[in-house]
Formats: structure tokens, sequence, C-alpha cells
């Protein structure tokens, strides 16, 4: 799905190749019909013109019954082909855009979010370096690929209507064609090759006019595409961070973005109203002339020149108007063709993107150094990390952070201490295979399960089980264990709303505070078991207590976790009793990280007496005491 017509044809070789195909073959034949039932209208209107002209001829001893009988018919026919044929098509064909939008949009989801991080990766792109990351990734699988292929369908019906047009209409006009005075060595053959003559000449010419317009039109929609998804993108992102442009009087700021991406979808919008205002008027002249004049043309001299009656001067000249306006349809649907070709353009360019993060390291290799490798080996050895550099993008970047070598034991618990900045959560990253640019190697306890716990936590629109599940399914818990996860992370209290994906008509993500947030992370890993644990500032939005009970939640249920932590903190904290949960400390400090064991820590009786706060003495019992020694 690389290419346009890669993107085109891929619904129809697909395992749902049956579904496509049988939809299309009867939008096929419904648009056969039409054409035929076109050409049927065609004669019943030169019946009913030539019913209406003769209506005086002595000849015609019913006249009135004439009229209303060719009346009825042409009614009738009209109701069988745009209430029979054209109608059901229409519902087919709309089937056929839900069923083909649906597969598309499912293929996208799972390209996207596949366990290689692809939607990760694919907005990583660099300009600079020739790789250039796709803009507003959601309204490309929203909107694109939903008037992508809505159009696509739209226009494959336009081509199989002329074909079918041509080929019924172009057959009448040759068994019902006379010959023509001047062009007697055409025969019988003469309005017929007349027509086609008409048709062939006036038709590519004002198409060329309308391919120039088309392709102004394509670049403006791809461009009102790319202001609208950044405007709508701002407008989402605004709405995430309202408390936080609350708090800080950030209105004046926001509103003045806003205005200013706003500008740009003006100016596009003005001048693609040109362009639109400009092809509509080049169309409604062009088929005033191409059914008015151009169609009543090539039967004109023989109508003269009586070798050819009234009724089928008019039958020809209609049908000749329609083969004009089926083969005129490529000039008809331009606008939409230019519109299709944009939308497909986001689609491909999407497409390409996947395509080239699928290998990570050489997709990063484009732009920077990335060199990074990543193995298992023995749980008993734990984490290892070997000859570590993390750098930015660039070819020659110098290394912000280097590690030699760091171990992480089965149980061990470290925290990251260094100033803000300095590429704690970097290091984190570049462990989990999220960080781009650097090389070294990295090598996992095999079997053993990892989770990543940030500061931010966004909830998705979900039942509350399923946000404790996650990454998992909620059919991988019982309600039981579920409950007894949220109970041990201190959220108690929202136990009963398990099946709810949201509490008095907000979702989850506005229900809980961002302390609450955290406690769910908790309640996540009670719940997963992890072996491997890295908390990037976990306990940012908890009290001093909160962080504690953080800790000895995990501490408690987890056993033998080992947990990586980066911590703003200059200490760790410790339990109620005093106790260390933290076995050891990476400082990162000039650019090079060391890891060392904590001091040991004092006994425990003699922490807790410390701890306990001491009584201020009364100043003047105090000068009493000194006075007496």
């Amino acid at each position: 799905m690389r290419t346009f017509w890669g993107l085109m044809r891929a619904y129809w070789f697909s395992d749902r190749w049956k579904e496509a195909w049988t939809l299309t073959l009867v939008i096929a034949l419904l648009t056969a019909l039409s054409s035929k039932a076109g050409v049927w209208f065609a004669v019943a209107l030169g019946e009913l013109g030539n019913s209406i002209a003769f209506l005086h001829d002595a000849a015609n001893p019913h006249p009135l019954q004439t009229i209303l009988a060719n009346a009825g018919i042409l009614v009738l026919l009209v109701v069988l082909k745009d209430a029979g044929f054209t109608g059901v098509r229409n519902l087919v064909s709309t089937t056929l855009h839900r069923k083909w939008r649906g597969w598309l949009n499912n293929q996208f989801n799972h390209a996207l979010l596949d366990g290689n991080h692809t939607h990760f990766h694919a907005q990583h792109g660099s300009v600079a370096g020739g790789v250039v990351a796709p803009d507003n990734i959601d309204q490309r699988i929203q909107e694109s690929i939903k008037d992508m292929t809505g159009g696509a369908i739209g226009l494959a019906m336009g081509v199989l209507g002329v074909a079918t047009s041509l080929y019924f209409i172009g057959e009448n006009l040759i068994g019902s064609s006379v010959e023509v005075k001047g062009l007697e060595f055409l025969g019988s053959y003469g309005t017929a090759v007349l027509a086609f003559l008409a048709v062939a000449t006036y038709v590519p010419l004002n198409t060329w006019i309308a391919v120039k317009l088309g392709r102004l039109l394509e670049r403006l929609n791809v461009r009102m595409q790319q202001a609208e998804g950044s405007y709508r993108s701002e407008l989402t992102t605004f709405l995430r961070r309202s408390f936080h442009v609350a708090a800080s009087h950030g209105e004046g700021v926001q509103k003045s973005m806003h205005d200013r991406l706003y500008v740009d979808i003006d100016k596009t919008w003005g001048r693609l109203n040109i362009v639109n205002t400009s092809y509509t008027s080049f169309e409604l002249i062009y088929n005033f002339v191409g059914a008015r004049i151009i169609a009543y043309a090539p039967g004109l001299v023989s109508f003269i020149h009586n070798r050819l009656d009234y009724k089928g001067y008019i039958t020809g000249s209609e049908m000749v108007a329609q083969l004009i306006s089926q083969c005129s349809w490529f000039i008809h649907v331009m606008p939409a063709i230019a519109t299709l070709r944009a939308n497909s353009q986001r689609v491909t360019e999407l497409a390409n993107a996947i395509e080239n993060v699928q290998s990570p390291r050489e997709f990063y290799q484009q732009t920077g150094r990335s060199d990074f490798s990543y193995g298992s080996q023995n749980p008993v050895f734990g984490l290892t990390i070997q000859k570590l550099e993390l750098a930015h993008q660039g070819e020659d970047a110098t290394p912000f952070l280097s590690a030699a070598n760091l171990r992480f034991r089965r149980g061990e618990w470290t925290f990251l201490k260094g100033e803000s900045g300095c590429g704690k959560t970097s290091l984190i990253k570049a462990i989990n295979g999220l960080w781009p640019y650097g090389r070294g190697t990295v090598v996992f306890p095999e079997g053993v399960t990892s989770f990543y716990a940030a500061q931010e936590v966004k909830l998705q629109q979900v039942s509350l089980k399923q946000l404790v599940c996650l990454p998992g399914s909620e059919n991988d818990h019982g309600d039981t264990q579920v409950a007894a996860a949220l109970h041990k992370a201190g959220l108690g209290d929202f136990i009963e709303h398990l099946a709810d994906e949201s509490r008095e008509g907000k979702i989850w993500d506005q229900v809980l505070s961002g302390g609450q947030k955290q406690k769910l992370v908790v309640a996540r890993i009670i719940l997963r078991q992890p072996g491997l644990l890295f908390l990037d500032e976990a306990t940012g939005a908890l009290d001093p207590e909160g962080k504690i009970a953080f800790h000895q939640a995990i501490k408690d249920n987890c056993a033998d976790v080992t947990v990586i932590s980066v911590m703003h903190e200059a200490v760790a904290p410790r339990s109620l009793a005093g106790e260390e949960f933290y076995h050891s400390v990476v400082s990162i400090a000039d650019g090079v990280a060391t890891k060392k064991p904590l001091a040991p820590s004092l006994p425990r009786e003699l922490t807790t007496i410390l701890a306990q706060p001491r009584p201020v003495e009364d100043k003047w019992l105090r000068f009493r005491r000194l006075k007496q020694k």
C-alpha cells in the first residue's frame, strides 16, 4: 500500500477478496443496467418530442393519449433508472465503502500498534535527514482513508459508466445513423461518424483544461488538509492541557496560536474557493455548449435535407448529449479526482512511514548514529548494560551520556540520581529501545517481563478494569484479582465501578487525580507482577507519605522484582520503619553514569529512635540546670 495503485487494489487481493469482488460485480451490473436505461430514456424522450411535434397532424388519431402514454413511459423509465438501478447501486456502493474503509483502518491500526512501537518511531523523522515524519497521523487514518475510499468508488463507477454508455449509446447511434449530404462516401454511417467526431474533439480539448485546473486543486487540497490537521491537533492538545493554561493565565498566548494557525486555513481556503469557482463556471459553460450545441450539430445537416425525421433527430441528439455527458465524466469529477489524489497521497505517505520504521535501527541510521544491540541471558545474571553512549541526531553528534558497564541483579532496587537534564530518562528509554541515537549493548534477563511506568499517566477511554489490566486484556484477570490490586494500591473506593467506562459523565482520565492515576499504575504493577520495573518519576504527583506507600505496595506484593527508578530527590525514600527500599544508586555527573551501592543503613532500632521528634526544652529550665552545675 505504498503506491497509489497498490493502495487501490490491496483490499481486492486481501483475505476479504470474496466480499470485495461480490460487491464490485453487483455495482458493475447495476451500472450497466443504468446505462442501458439511459438509452431507453433517450428513445422515450424522442417519442414524447415527436408526439408533441405532431399533435395537430391529421394522421394522428389520438394525439393527447399518445402524449400522455409517452410521458408515462418516460416517468416509469426515470423511476426505474434513478430509484431502481441507481438507488440500489448507491446502497451497494456505500456498503463497499464501509467495508473497504474498515479493512484499511484495521490494517493501519495493526501496523501502527505492533510490538515494534511503529506509532512511536514513525513520528521521529527529520527534514534535515531527508526522512520526513507524517504530520497529523490521526487525520490521515480518520478522514483521508474515509474520503479516499469513497472517492475511489465513485470514480470507478464513473469509469464503468463511461464504458457501458459508449457501448449501448454507440450501438444505438450506429443503428439509427443515416447518410449526410456531402459525406456520401461514409454511407449510412454519416451521422454516427459526425457524432463520434464531435465527442472526440470537444471532450479531450476541455479535458486538457480540466486537468490543468485539477492539478492546482490537488495541491490546494493537500495544503488545506495539512492546515486543518494542524489546527485540529492544536485544539486537541490545548483541551488536554486546559488546566495548565488556566493556572498560568496563558489564554492570550493560546489564542494568538489559534489565530495564527487559522490564518493558514483561511488563506488556503480563499485560494481554493477561487479555483473551485473558476472550475464550476468552466463546467457550466462546457455542459451547456455540449448538451445544446455540440450534441445537436451532427444530425442537423441530415435533418435539414429531410434525410432524418424530427423524432430521429431529437433521439439522436439526446443520445449524443448523453454520450458527451458520460465521456465528460473526467471533467465532471476532476475536483473529486484532485481530492482523491490528495487523500491517497496522505495515506501512502503514512504507509511509507510505517514501512520505513520496520527496522528502527536502519531507520535512525539515516539521520544519525544508531548502533544499539539487544539480547537476553540467564535470569540469574539480571540486566546488563555495556559500552552505552547516548547522543542526539547527526553523524558527528557528541554523546551526552555514557555508561561503561552497569549490572542490575535480580531483586535489586536502583535509583538514578543527577541534575535535571543530565539524561536519566534518556537512559531508561535507551534500555527499553525507545532512544534513537547512540550505541551500546543491553542484555535482558531471559523470560522476564518488564513494565515501564512514566510520570505522566494518560488513560484510554475504556472500563476501569481494562485500565488496571493494561497492557494486557481485561479477560486475562478475574474481577477479584483486579479488585485486590486496586485495594492494595489504595484505590479500594473505586472497586464497585470496575465495569464502568465513565463516572458521573466523565471518563476515568478526567475522574482520577494525578496522584490517583499513579496509584492506578501501582495496581497495574501488582496485577502484572513484572520481573523488571522502570519507574520514570512515577511518584512525581504524590506527597512524601504517598511515595512511601507507592514503594511499600510494590515491595510487599512483587517479590524479586528488579527496580530502576528515576527520581528528583537527592535521597531515595525509606519505609515508615526507616528501612531502605533501594540497594544502589546510579549517579550521572559530567555525562558519565556510575553505579555504586548505597551506604549501609543504621540499625532499625536506632533509626526508629532518631526518627522520633525531640521535644523542645524550655529555655529557663535549661538555664537553671546549667547554673546548678
